[in-house]
């Protein structure tokens, strides 16, 4: 089974996890008799509706439908024990915080109970048949090398090999004590070999040599985990036990949780949706109009530019140009002669922007994220500022915290590109629907005022 396959299957079951516990949740509701005195069905839609809605924030919350390929029982049971404290208290508070006094405690309990058994039973059904899947079939393994070769390299090695249900295919050993050893054909045969982790021993590395491999992993979107010498720690990185052996993940973001990425995609979707209907619905054709009359052209300017994992797509914005040939080698710049008048004025509302919402439709962009390059451009400065690859972590967005912060427009000096990149690294370290919600109000009152670098 190769990468995508992989991925494909992966997502498409945690999809089916999320509804089947979303689904139960809501019909077990109608398993207790429908009793006039004791009516727990008397506001059907607004009971399903609480407790969806407080199921998705507790799972949020508690990392419930992560997906680890080194997730163990023990872990399993936590996750399932805290979620069922937290959901106990919130369906309890069902009574009070939407007054409903008539409903019957004692049904309310048999409805929790029955909960927990049902998806209790299905959690640990679910891990069991992911690690037979990994073992027997090949199912969501990750490609893996390790650098280095002592005692806790190879007893993790030995854990790979012997322990397949953990979903990790061993594809190289690189020592550093070999004469020919090199970084440069370690990167070329991750390169080749589509790896997924690195897994490096901090003992036979020097620091120059580290700062080396973090730097190739971030500028390959590759994933980047330490085998270290000792038990001291640093309390910001990802701490893991393979076994016995004991492993730190130097980039834990918040988008690689599933959850996360599908409650920012169900956002996308219902954001892009009203958008679409309410907005372009009349004013495209406005706008088309309005363009055409000034010059002659497409009604929508359409460049490829690099996405989530550097995948080129086709983004869409109101043609605010003349038409020209250097739009995909040169950024516009003040007082630029290629903006037409009525350019002028969508770009310093962002009104040209808003055809990127059928981009977030269709789940090449997202409302917020890091800004879009065209190929070129994303080339060029990948070429003058380490770890700029790291923005392509997640989706592309409409706007982002490096816009909103001024940071918009193009980029006349390497300090722009660098101020840029540091608040879209800041962005996929921290995401957080508060976050985003925060930069959309922002852009919002910044186009009303209009903006100083929007030409």
């Amino acid at each position: 089974m190769n990468r995508l396959e992989n991925n494909i299957g992966t997502r498409f079951l945690e999809g089916l996890f999320i509804f089947f516990d979303l689904f139960m949740i809501n019909f077990i509701f109608y398993l207790f008799p429908l009793d006039y005195m004791n009516p727990l069905f008397s506001s059907p839609i607004l009971f399903h509706f609480y407790i969806t809605l407080t199921w998705i924030i507790i799972s949020l919350k508690n990392q419930f439908y992560l997906i680890n390929n080194n997730n163990k029982f023990t872990h399993i049971f936590n996750l399932v024990f805290y979620q069922f404290i937290l959901f106990f208290l919130v369906l309890y508070a069902y009574i009070g915080f939407l007054k409903q006094p008539l409903i019957s405690r004692l049904n309310l309990g048999y409805y929790f109970l029955i909960c927990f058994f049902v998806i209790s039973t299905n959690k640990f059904l679910i891990h069991f048949l992911l690690m037979a899947l990994r073992e027997r079939f090949g199912f969501n393994v990750k490609r893996v090398v390790v650098i280095g070769k002592n005692n806790r390299a190879e007893r993790l090695i030995t854990t790979f090999k012997e322990k397949k249900e953990l979903g990790y295919l061993l594809v190289g050993q690189f020592d550093t004590d070999e004469k020919d050893f090199s970084l440069e054909s370690c990167f070329e045969f991750i390169s080749n070999n589509n790896v997924d982790e690195i897994f490096f021993s901090i003992s036979e590395m020097r620091n120059e040599q580290i700062t080396e491999i973090i730097n190739y992993a971030d500028n390959n979107l590759k994933r980047l985990k330490f085998v270290p010498d000792n038990t001291i720690y640093t309390t910001k990185l990802k701490f893991e036990y393979y076994e016995y052996v004991p492993v730190l993940s130097l980039r834990d973001a918040p988008l690689d949780r599933k959850l996360n990425a599908l409650s920012k995609r169900i956002f996308d979707v219902l954001f892009s949706t009203v958008v679409i209907l309410f907005l372009l619905s009349w004013l495209v054709p406005l706008m088309a109009v309005i363009i055409r009359l000034e010059s002659k052209g497409p009604i929508f300017f359409r460049q490829l530019r690099n996405g989530i994992d550097n995948k080129p797509f086709y983004c869409y914005k109101f043609r605010s140009m003349a038409v020209n040939s250097d739009s995909d080698k040169k950024w516009a710049t003040r007082n630029d002669t290629r903006v037409t008048k009525v350019g002028k004025f969508i770009r310093r509302t962002s009104i040209d922007e808003l055809p990127q919402f059928y981009n977030v439709l269709f789940g090449k962009m997202s409302v917020v994220g890091p800004r879009p390059h065209p190929l070129k451009l994303t080339d060029d400065l990948a070429k003058k500022h380490n770890k700029f690859m790291v923005r392509h972590l997640i989706k592309p967005g409409i706007t982002g915290l490096a816009q909103v912060k001024g940071e918009r427009g193009g980029i006349e000096t390497d300090m722009d590109g660098l101020n840029r990149l540091r608040y879209d690294i800041f962005y996929v370290e921290n995401w957080s629907m508060v976050l985003d919600f925060k930069i959309i109000v922002q852009t919002v009152l910044n186009a009303i005022k209009g903006e100083e670098k929007a030409y």
